[in-house]
């Protein structure tokens, strides 16, 4: 029978040694009944600092039922398209963007992210879980379904985050989180991008963006993350390829060069994302997000591909509450 994610989050923290709240059986005032104050006290996380605190091996993972977990965990994001072809829409995979395996610091990192979760998302305007976090990959980076939220396959996905946040308390931040912002905002030109994409980029992702397998995914084409992920905005592709990108030669673009290389890719075809429309209800929709929102005309929008498949398959519904609400 797959983990429940409220079993998941005691047995996890119990075996990783992740920092977690009192439940509903724990004392007033903030501590188990019978637990001495003192000892209580000596419980709490003394001066984490997060500069210091450092991800575990994967070969730390327990030789357990746990440890299995993670390890499937580790290997359906590196291998996601071939471990769960239902769910995923092209060549790409979790580590196309979150690279070493989510350690990376500079691509989007996934470093802690378990203790961060349920945590508000202003694109979804609800307070969701790190399941639908995950889901929201899924849809979107990799254009595809999402996964049962029950699954064993969802709950390995989150064993493994739960491993590589081992020790960090809840709630703490762990900077950088997401891809770091470029420090200019810049406008890409296409021109400039398109040379600068056949002389640094195509060798591994193809003249036409259609990638080489997996281990170079398509960064355009019915293959590639969708207008809907965040990969599809300017800025946000920038900051990847300035700080990632050409995979044996990072950093080695200017600013500029990053802009110019993003407005090319992002201009190019892409899977549609079902359901984009309804983004950022509250409003405060990025400027450079390439689809219209409520409060938000499209940024150099680029052609759309129709998805194959269930429309609903590709769309993570907001949390129940938030959904009878209105919103």
């Amino acid at each position: 029978m797959a983990m429940r994610r409220g079993w998941s989050v005691g047995l996890l923290a119990l075996g990783l040694g992740v920092v977690v709240g009192c439940g509903a059986g724990d004392a007033p005032g903030g501590r188990a009944a019978g637990v001495p104050a003192k000892a209580a006290e000596a419980a709490k996380p003394a001066g984490w600092d997060a500069k210091a605190w450092r991800p575990p091996a994967l070969a730390e993972a327990p030789n357990d039922s746990l440890g299995a977990a993670i390890r499937r965990g580790y290997a359906l994001m590196t291998a996601t398209q071939d471990s769960l072809p239902k769910y995923v829409g092209g060549n790409m995979r979790c580590t196309s963007c979150h690279l070493d395996g989510g350690l990376r610091a500079t691509a989007a990192p996934l470093t802690g992210v378990y203790a961060r979760f349920p945590k508000y998302m202003d694109r979804t305007g609800a307070v969701i879980p790190l399941e639908d976090r995950v889901n929201y990959c899924f849809t979107r980076s990799l254009a595809g379904s999402k996964i049962p939220t029950d699954s064993r396959e969802m709950q390995d996905l989150v064993a493994y985050l739960a491993f590589i946040s081992r020790d960090v308390p809840v709630g703490k931040h762990m900077p950088p989180e997401g891809l770091m912002a470029m420090p200019t905002k810049l406008v890409g030109d296409t021109a400039r991008g398109r040379a600068i994409f056949a002389g640094n980029c195509a060798r591994c992702h193809g003249v036409e963006g259609g990638g080489t397998g997996t281990a170079f995914p398509a960064v355009w084409g019915p293959k590639s993350f969708s207008i809907g992920a965040s990969m599809a905005r300017q800025e946000r592709a920038a900051s990847f390829i300035f700080h990632n990108m050409p995979f044996d030669k990072p950093g080695t673009l200017t600013e500029q060069q990053a802009f110019d290389v993003a407005a090319y890719v992002v201009s190019k075809p892409r899977p549609d994302s079902p359901g984009k429309e309804k983004d950022w209800p509250s409003g405060g929709t990025p400027y450079d997000v390439p689809y219209g929102t409520s409060d938000h005309k499209a940024y150099n929008p680029p052609p759309l591909i129709a998805r194959p498949g269930s429309r609903a398959a590709a769309i993570v519904p907001p949390p129940a509450g938030v959904a009878q609400a209105g919103r």
